[in-house]
This record gives structure tokens, sequence and C-alpha cells, in this order.
């Protein structure tokens, strides 16, 4: 049994290839999920469109709703602004730091 696993990990590892994308690669997934297909896109974000600060009881979280380059048409989600910037950091070039936003 060892064997026969051994032998297909061996043919799976030949037809791998290691893939790498850079920043703003446009990918296109094909998925079967049950008996239909379907294309999954890799959106990048197009623009910061507004600032917020979320307070909570002891804390405030400083948030960036995003603009995203969607195939169904424009799309927005509101994101955490520290992790965003280290994703996205050239969106982030107009503004100078997040202690002159709004509440």
């Amino acid at each position: 049994m060892q064997a026969a696993q051994d032998r297909q990990k061996s043919y799976a590892d030949r037809k791998r290839k290691p893939m790498e994308f850079g920043l703003g690669t446009e990918l296109c997934l094909r998925s079967r999920l049950g008996k239909g297909s379907y294309d999954l896109f890799v959106e990048e974000p197009v623009e910061i469109m507004e600032w917020e600060i979320k307070r909570l009881k002891r804390s405030r979280i400083p948030l960036v709703k995003v603009r995203w380059n969607s195939k169904r048409g424009p799309e927005f989600t509101w994101e955490r602004e520290d992790s965003f910037k280290k994703k996205y950091p050239q969106l982030f070039t107009n503004r100078a730091s997040s202690s002159t936003t709004r509440s």
C-alpha cells in the first residue's frame, strides 16, 4: 500500500510546477463544484474612497473603504487600515497618516 502511495506522489510531483505571481497579475482559476464550474478572479484594489474610525468600548479601529476592480462591476469593502496599508502601501501615497482621520 505504501509503495503505491509513494508512486502516486512521485507522479504528482513531476506534474506540479512552481508558480509565481507579481502585483497586479490577474488570475482565472477554474473549480468544479458539483455539476457546475465557477471562475474565480483575483481582484486588486483601485482606490481608497473613505476613512473612518470604528469606536468600541476601549479601543478605536481605523478603517478604509476600498473600491475593487471587480468583473461584476464596482465593489466596495471596509478593511482595517493597518493591515491594508501593509499589503497595498501604494494606495496611501496621497495621505500623510491616519492621525488626520475624521471620526
